[in-house]
């Protein structure tokens, strides 16, 4: 895995000289550091064994993305969201509203491949939506759980097959550019309106020092190599559109070093917490702060899961007495992985007639999710 191009090194704990990592002496933390450790492999190990990871994964992934733009001071419905990842919007989708699906897009993208792709060169031109893997849409059999470990079951990333493809691109555009200033041609810059990008800053030497934190912070303790990374994040300023993509390659930093294998909700977690980089706390405020950014988001993930567990025992008992052939099970399924579900939407995703949900939502009966609109014409649930 490549993490950008080297920089001049004082010692083994610091980056370029133009970003340095914080001093920390890991023996003095290491106890602020063990009980939230503990705290996420048992909440792990407790989801995996739950059997409902994917459904709650999918729910963590939408409402992330919402709570992401209210970080950002946006406003996003999370049913609008929903029904815009289904392709059944209500409405023509506003530009907050597209900006939430970029933030949906980037968490399945980071999770849809071994952990340590999303925090390489080719990982963040795929999450920010400007690289090839990113443009392209997934082909996946029907039936069949693909297996992550499986290069070959993800046909979305195909280009992976030659890792050094993407350097050798850039490196003979590089000298196509150099060749042409060398015989008096001057090559043409990429326009860039300065109404939206900050002229002053570059955006790949930014990556280059953010990937040289993530390299250098390899031997530290998890949480806080994510720590170092997401405050690295902001202090770069990198990708000032993308506020939200700090948090989730922070995530994905716990999920690349084995702590967990599902991306963690950091951004509920920093709503929650009294938290707030102001650029002049300590190392240890910074990672203290971090700290209680995990703890708030594994307390919302725990009440989540308690929800999700409870609502599928109450449904388990109607589906328990329903025919092999009926889609009522398909219909609990699908409470399970949304926030809000639609009579449209359900029955263009179980492939049935509206009829048909109506039915089967009489069926639930007294074990039917809430109603979240408490309209006539316009009828949603969910599990809250």
């Amino acid at each position: 895995m490549a993490f950008g191009r080297a920089g001049d090194f004082d010692d083994e704990r610091l980056v370029p000289r133009s970003y340095a990592l914080p001093e920390l002496r890991w023996e003095t933390i290491a106890g602020r550091l063990e009980p939230i450790t503990i705290s996420i492999l048992r909440f792990d190990a407790r989801l995996e064994a739950s059997g409902l990871s994917a459904g709650w994964q999918s729910r963590c992934d939408m409402t992330e993305a919402v709570r992401a733009l209210l970080l950002d001071g946006h406003l996003v419905d999370v049913g609008d969201l929903v029904l815009h990842d289904a392709g059944m919007d209500v409405r023509h989708p506003t530009h907050e509203l597209t900006r939430a699906a970029a933030a949906l897009r980037a968490r399945r993208t980071a999770l849809a491949r071994k952990a340590p792709w999303p925090i390489s060169i080719d990982g963040l031109a795929a999450l920010r939506g400007i690289g090839p893997v990113a443009q392209d849409k997934p082909t996946r059999p029907k039936g069949k759980r693909l297996d992550p470990d499986d290069d070959e079951a993800y046909p979305l990333y195909a280009n992976d097959a030659d890792p050094w493809k993407a350097h050798f691109a850039e490196i003979d555009a590089l000298l196509e550019r150099t060749g042409k200033v060398l015989a008096g041609e001057t090559p043409i810059p990429k326009s860039r309106s300065h109404l939206v990008y900050d002229p002053d800053q570059d955006e790949s030497e930014a990556e280059d020092l953010w990937l040289d934190v993530v390299q250098r912070t390899a031997h530290w303790p998890a949480i806080a190599a994510a720590a170092a990374a997401w405050n690295a994040w902001l202090d770069l300023n990198l990708y000032t559109r993308l506020p939200w993509l700090g948090l989730i390659m922070a995530a994905a930093i716990l999920r690349a070093r084995g702590l967990t294998n599902h991306l963690l909700p950091l951004a509920a977690g920093f709503k929650q917490s009294k938290f707030r980089p102001q650029g002049r706390e300590g190392a240890a405020e910074r990672l203290e702060g971090f700290c209680q950014v995990l703890e708030g988001a594994l307390v919302l993930a725990h009440k989540d899961l308690d929800r999700l567990i409870l609502a599928r025992e109450l449904m388990s008992r109607v589906t328990a007495k329903t025919r092999s052939n009926s889609k009522l099970p398909e219909l609990v399924d699908l409470f399970l992985s949304r926030p809000l579900v639609t009579v449209p939407l359900a029955a263009k995703l179980l492939k049935v007639t509206p009829k048909a949900i109506d039915l089967m939502l009489a069926q639930l009966g007294g074990a039917l999710p809430r109603e979240l609109t408490g309209r006539t014409r316009y009828r949603a649930w969910g599990i809250v």
